[in-house]
């Protein structure tokens, strides 16, 4: 096999896996109450596998987020959690304002 070939499949490998994980997700949600065990468990695994991600950015960037000293990480970290909340939990308004901040600080 080409390498191309190999690289179409792989894309093809990853979107069945992705899909098909989702359409079961879809089918079994209806059966699944909010507040079983079952769900908090799914829920600690998604906030955690976030919160290991987002650790491991700041601590161990890759690309040019490498660039940026470790105690401007932190910094730009703390003020956007501290926008967060003061925002009521809105997403959008720290996610610019820490890309505008990183790129200001750098």
């Amino acid at each position: 096999m080409e390498s191309s070939q190999i690289i179409i499949l792989a894309i093809i490998a990853t979107s069945l896996a992705t899909f098909i994980s989702r359409f079961m997700g879809a089918l079994t949600s209806k059966k699944v109450s909010v507040n079983s065990k079952i769900f908090q468990w799914f829920n600690c695994v998604a906030y955690s596998t976030l919160a290991a991600l987002l650790g491991r950015m700041i601590i161990f960037p890759a690309g040019v987020l490498a660039e940026s000293f470790l105690f401007i990480r932190i910094v730009v970290l703390a003020i956007c959690i501290i926008i967060f909340i003061l925002t009521k939990k809105n997403l959008v308004i720290p996610t610019i304002f820490s890309a505008a901040l990183l790129s200001f600080l750098n």
